[in-house]
């Protein structure tokens, strides 16, 4: 009797054997299954967070800032924009500063109009001086654009020329300081200022040091282009947001603020002691201009 309950106890039989495979498959299946609820509840919590966090903070689940496009003027270049673009660019916008071909009114518009062509959402269309001009006729029924800002720039009404505008009222002295005319194969002229007068006349309110570089890589516009008639104003349609220094001897003050009301301006600021290159000598007040212009309904 001993003997046969210890064989119960150390050789259980067969079908002991057989239940307790079937118990640990069933405790298998159990724990997979498990796994798997818990996996697709911490997959559906995932998806819950992340909705939740769209609705409650739609800026960053899709962050809708315009595309500012930037068009430089006469005798400057993209990269007088860097202050600019380096306050912008650190808040988030989509930025493009144009290299503005500076060859005439019509055919930079239509340069820059092809460029806006390529860009989805809204645009705030900025200009400095000659640039003004520009953006002014570059708009051509692009409803992306959502505003204008003029940074010391033209804002011509049709049939206007930016030489005209700025001997509107007193105070232009750059016909003064320019070279003279390099002649170009088409039988047109391209104009510099003398690097010499570029600091006192384009540049007042900058270190010396760097005017003088401007002063040597200003791009040259065309007589023609500075003279060329202006088109229908997008001004009359678009809003417009002005900002221009007291001391430009460029576009004088008085020119500046006439243009400014003529358009509507939802917000001028002039700012005192700064030159014709506001955007460099005053990065954080033209930055902050074109955010006003952006975030306006």
């Amino acid at each position: 009797m001993i003997a046969s309950a210890r064989a119960i106890i150390f050789s259980p039989p067969n079908n002991i054997n057989k239940h307790k495979g079937d118990y640990d498959m069933n405790m298998l299946i159990r724990r997979n299954g498990i796994r798997l609820l818990l996996i697709a509840a911490l997959s559906l919590g995932i998806i819950l967070i992340t909705s939740l966090g769209a609705i409650m903070n739609p800026a960053n689940a899709q962050d809708n800032k315009p595309t500012v496009v930037l068009v430089h003027g006469a005798f400057a270049e993209s990269a007088s924009w860097d202050g600019v673009l380096t306050k912008l660019i650190t808040k988030g916008y989509p930025t493009i500063a144009v290299a503005n071909p500076l060859r005439g009114v019509k055919s930079d518009a239509d340069y820059v109009a092809s460029i806006l062509k390529d860009i989805k959402g809204p645009i705030v269309l900025v200009g400095h001086s000659y640039g003004g001009s520009v953006i002014t006729n570059a708009v051509n029924g692009n409803q992306n654009v959502k505003a204008l800002v003029y940074v010391a720039g033209f804002a011509p009404e049709t049939g206007e020329t930016a030489v005209a505008l700025s001997g509107r009222y007193p105070g232009s002295t750059l016909g003064l300081t320019l070279a003279p005319p390099i002649a170009l194969p088409d039988g047109g002229k391209d104009l510099y200022i003398q690097q010499s007068k570029f600091h006192a006349q384009f540049a007042a309110d900058v270190p010396v040091a760097d005017a003088k570089l401007m002063a040597s890589t200003q791009r040259p516009a065309t007589d023609a282009a500075l003279n060329e008639a202006s088109g229908a104003p997008a001004w009359k349609s678009t809003p417009s947001w002005f900002i221009y220094g007291d001391r430009d001897l460029n576009i004088p003050a008085a020119v500046h603020a006439f243009m400014a009301k003529r358009a509507g301006s939802k917000e001028t600021i002039a700012v005192k002691g700064a030159s014709h290159v506001v955007m460099i000598s005053h990065p954080d007040a033209v930055a902050r201009l074109i955010e006003h212009a952006a975030a306006a309904k």
